[in-house]
């Protein structure tokens, strides 16, 4: 809990927009006694003791919170665990709670964020812009093999219509594309959205021309995009994922990309991007050759994890995992924030 010089967090896998966009939110009057270690460090079971004297520790997407860290963490005398993402299936939430952890997460940070970096995937692939900027660098103005499709009259597929997918889908018939989406919950946003139809998981991936994911990561979606469902998927199809790696069999991508079944695959997320995105790998090399054979097809467009990052959702961020500690401090944590 706060003390006189406030509460100090151990900050891990920090980077340098982390540092900006947390410590302009630091400079507001109420956080003028909280403290940050920084730390470049990845979270795991090895790195748990550089919080020590810390009653808190801010954590992102791809640090290791298993139940093995979250002991260690406890040991060093963390109480507080905030979570700067809204995902939070990396946590073993079950220990949190049997060692009296608080944990908060940032439930909505921007939606729009991550939906128009979706509609970048999609248009880039579509259009063959990464290969066509390629080529005018080399001196090649030839248009050979860049033909695309209008968006305008297709069927998109968006599975999940939480904030994101909504968003997603709202912009989707801002192009003029027909919306089919699905979701076990459906959002009242997305049943009333003109242009939207909602269906079943089956039809939307037998009918889509693009299919876009924006659900999850539970033990029901874990390779919801799996062999046999990629090849009930129009031939051409495009998918994209900016969600969760693992809601697709990644194995199972690569074959139908080999087979010419899938036109495209747009992924800001991979099912092991663990210790490799947020890195640069340029001087060790990429030692998991399931990634680098996706990286081979000229159909597949990868970024590493990235599609929150505007100065928006970043602000948002910091805002909300620092008024989760402040309210740890004071022993009053949001509702809507707080998972244990």
């Amino acid at each position: 809990m706060a003390s006189e010089t406030g509460l100090k967090t151990a900050f891990f896998s920090t980077r340098a927009y982390d540092r900006e966009s947390f410590g302009a939110v630091l400079r507001q009057p109420q956080y003028s006694g909280f403290e940050m270690a920084w730390l470049e460090a990845r979270l795991s079971a090895e790195t748990a003791v550089l919080a020590t004297g810390c009653p808190a520790v801010c954590a992102f997407v791809n640090d290791e919170l298993s139940a093995t860290v979250v002991e260690r963490l406890h040991a060093v005398g963390v109480r507080m665990l905030a979570l700067r993402s809204a995902g939070f299936n990396h946590v073993d939430l079950a220990a949190c709670r049997r060692l009296g952890l608080v944990v908060a997460r940032v439930p909505a940070y921007s939606p729009y964020a991550v939906a128009e970096h979706t509609v970048c995937l999609l248009l880039t692939l579509n259009r063959h812009v990464h290969r066509a900027w390629q080529r005018v660098r080399d001196l090649n103005f030839s248009l050979d093999g860049l033909t695309g499709f209008d968006v305008h009259g297709k069927t998109v597929g968006v599975i999940g219509t939480g904030r994101i997918g909504t968003v997603f889908a709202r912009i989707m018939t801002g192009f003029g594309a027909k919306v089919l989406a699905y979701d076990p919950q459906p959002s009242a946003e997305t049943q009333g959205m003109p242009g939207v139809s909602l269906t079943s998981l089956e039809e939307l991936i037998e009918q889509s021309d693009i299919i876009s994911l924006h659900c999850p990561l539970t033990e029901q979606t874990r390779h919801l995009i799996n062999a046999d469902r990629l090849s009930r998927m129009r031939p051409g199809v495009i998918l994209l994922n900016t969600s969760r790696g693992r809601l697709i069999d990644t194995k199972a991508l690569i074959q139908a990309l080999k087979a010419g079944h899938i036109g495209g695959a747009g992924l800001d997320v991979y099912e092991e991007e663990e210790g490799i995105f947020f890195a640069d790998c340029s001087e060790s090399g990429l030692q998991d050759d399931v990634l680098a054979r996706l990286l081979t097809f000229p159909n597949v467009l990868i970024t590493s994890h990235q599609a929150f990052l505007t100065h928006e959702a970043l602000h948002n961020i910091a805002t909300r995992t620092l008024q989760s500690l402040l309210e740890f401090s004071t022993g009053r944590i949001s509702a809507e924030a707080q998972l244990v």
